[in-house]
């Protein structure tokens, strides 16, 4: 399992990233916004100098075409760059498209094992599950974590 911290405040992902436990970080516009007078570009430029880990940056059309066009323009900016895309079908099919070339992608609003399951089959290099909706809600976010790891352990092993 790894861990990411979901921000784009630096002086948190410095901070956080000091203490040697994540993976890397993930965000997206809307976290952005929330910042001092900053880009979404110019923001991840400015991670991916501070993280030598994996930087998702989600996008933020919602068909296939335009995610996958998205994708590769956020991929260019750093080499540790993930293309954050949504749990959707036309997310699957940009996910498929960017693993084909070679872009590595994070499927995000994972709310079961079987989505996961559907997002590693076409071709994401990380799936996150949304632990804190799934707890908000009632349901038991680890739960969901060890179903995900079983189903990846007799699925994606064979």
């Amino acid at each position: 399992m790894l861990f990411f911290i979901d921000t784009a405040n630096i002086d948190e992902i410095k901070e956080d990233y000091e203490l040697g436990v994540l993976a890397g970080v993930t965000t997206n516009p809307s976290l952005v916004a929330k910042e001092a007078d900053v880009s979404f570009h110019d923001r991840l430029r400015e991670i991916k100098e501070v993280v030598s880990g994996s930087v998702s940056a989600e996008v933020i059309s919602l068909n296939a075409e335009e995610m996958i066009e998205e994708g590769k323009e956020l991929a260019k900016i750093a080499p540790n760059i993930t293309v954050k895309i949504p749990m959707t079908s036309e997310g699957l099919k940009a996910v498929k498209a960017l693993s084909d070339l070679n872009i590595k992608t994070n499927v995000t609003l994972i709310f079961s094992a079987n989505q996961a399951l559907l997002a590693a089959r076409a071709g994401a290099t990380y799936v996150s599950p949304f632990l804190g909706r799934l707890d908000d809600i009632g349901h038991n976010g680890l739960e969901l974590i060890s179903g995900i790891r079983q189903i990846f352990f007799f699925f994606l092993l064979v």
